[in-house]
């Protein structure tokens, strides 16, 4: 007992000692970034300026694994969504990426990084406020058919998919963003899509189509198969078009891909119960779809996956 009582005091001075060296490291990763690049990047504010644009946090908007969105007003009268990070990760790679990443390039379809904030552990990123919330709110939500119907999904639809053609060759960089999911794609007053969320991107030359890897990264239930088994092949864009397909699909169906809750197991990985379906020649009906959507929907859909071959497939160029 007595060795344990004189070791501990050491112990926790270095665990403190470790704690505090690697948070430096971090900070000083992040600053040196930020010097180097001043000349682009986004309004800088400090933390007791976003503490006054939103009147001390005082309306909260979201949360998640990387903190809390709260809701803010500019000077200019504009409304912004700021996010509050809580750990940044990889040394701040995921602050530096978001930063790098949207803080730079403008495209209808890709949410606006207004500005940022950075005073050692505490990290804020300003947007601009998308005042009809995330994707999965609507086609999950119980109010989700009162604001979109088939032809505001199928518009929202190919906006997201001009946002990730738009990160993929529109930019002097390869943008992957491997992440693309409900939660992350943004909804204007318009009901235009945003996507967002830049923390797990992966820069690439536009030459290169296989990405190098170290770890797999994005969320479950979205992720492409070749992040898993390397034997299927390497990683590339077509990792971002597999997420986009997982999302065209919830979006159709109104219900999340995985449902622990089915009434039967084969229902509950939903691409696969869709696959038994064609397999079995049997028609996957869609809920309350009037004939003048459907007609919609048949008009549109050839145009659209040609549209999206074209983007998304060499061989067509």
């Amino acid at each position: 007992m007595a060795k344990f009582a004189i070791g501990m005091p050491f112990v926790a001075i270095f665990l403190i000692y470790k704690y505090r060296r690697r948070h430096l490291a971090m900070d000083k990763n992040i600053e040196e970034f930020l010097q180097a690049h001043n000349n682009f990047l986004p309004i800088r504010y400090s933390y007791s300026n976003i503490k006054r644009i939103t009147r001390n946090f005082k309306h909260k908007l979201g949360e998640g694994g990387y903190g809390s969105v709260y809701k803010g007003m500019l000077r200019s009268g504009n409304e912004v969504a700021i996010k509050i990070l809580k750990n940044s990760k990889a040394h701040g790679q995921d602050f530096i990426s978001e930063v790098a990443t949207i803080g730079r390039i403008h495209h209808v379809n890709v949410v606006q990084l207004i500005g940022f904030c950075f005073e050692g552990s505490k990290q804020a990123l300003v947007y601009d406020l998308m005042s009809n919330g995330s994707l999965d709110k609507h086609i999950f939500g119980k109010e989700g058919d009162k604001f979109l119907d088939i032809k505001k999904i199928y518009e929202i639809a190919l906006g997201v998919a001009r946002g990730i053609e738009y990160l993929h060759r529109g930019c002097d960089m390869q943008i992957l963003h491997f992440d693309i999911k409900p939660h992350n794609i943004l909804l204007d007053k318009n009901f235009a899509p945003k996507v967002s969320d830049f923390g797990l991107v992966k820069l690439y030359p536009t030459d290169h189509s296989i990405v190098s890897l170290t770890a797999a990264r994005g969320t479950l239930g979205y992720m492409a198969p070749e992040l898993f088994y390397k034997s299927i092949g390497g990683v590339s864009y077509k990792a971002d078009v597999y997420s986009f397909g997982m999302l065209l699909m919830e979006m159709a169906s109104r219900r999340k891909n995985t449902n622990a809750n089915a009434e039967h197991s084969s229902q509950i990985y939903f691409p696969l119960w869709v696959y038994d379906q064609v397999s079995e020649g049997t028609s996957v009906d869609m809920e309350e779809v009037v004939e003048e959507e459907r007609n919609v929907i048949q008009n549109h859909l050839f145009i659209h996956q040609m549209c999206w071959l074209t983007v998304t497939n060499p061989i067509w160029n």
